[in-house]
């Protein structure tokens, strides 16, 4: 189900689709903070974690010939009070170098792993 994916470099993941193309748009579903191995990087970290986010997106836009550019709008997840609210916030910024796409900064009660406070999803369009 995953194979564009898995051979850009992210885990396996049986039964979750990380993307599916429509035409020229891509939906892309929650993205985790683990790495090459599956393994959760910077347990309980939302600037870490963010930025792993971040970076998995980026492989998934890659993997179906998108561009960070081509994002048109992204929902951030945190788990934790304000100041991961801002750390995760924080990453985002810097990651698209200030010029972050229309965003949802949400806070959340719980994540789908242990130790995990950011996930996040994005709608990606070529224009």
């Amino acid at each position: 189900m995953n194979e564009v994916e898995q051979a850009a470099g992210l885990p396996k993941t049986p039964q979750y689709q990380y993307a599916q193309r429509v035409g020229g748009q891509l939906f892309v579903a929650g993205q985790v903070p683990h790495d090459a191995q599956g393994q959760l990087v910077g347990p309980e970290d939302a600037h870490l974690q963010a930025t792993q986010c971040l970076r998995n997106l980026s492989l998934v836009l890659s993997a179906h010939e998108f561009a960070l550019s081509d994002v048109r709008r992204i929902v951030i997840y945190v788990v934790g009070e304000p100041e991961q609210l801002s750390a995760a916030w924080q990453a985002t910024a810097a990651f698209f170098d200030g010029q972050v796409p229309p965003a949802t900064l949400l806070g959340v009660a719980r994540l789908g792993y242990p130790g995990q406070c950011v996930e996040m999803d994005a709608t990606v369009v070529k224009i």
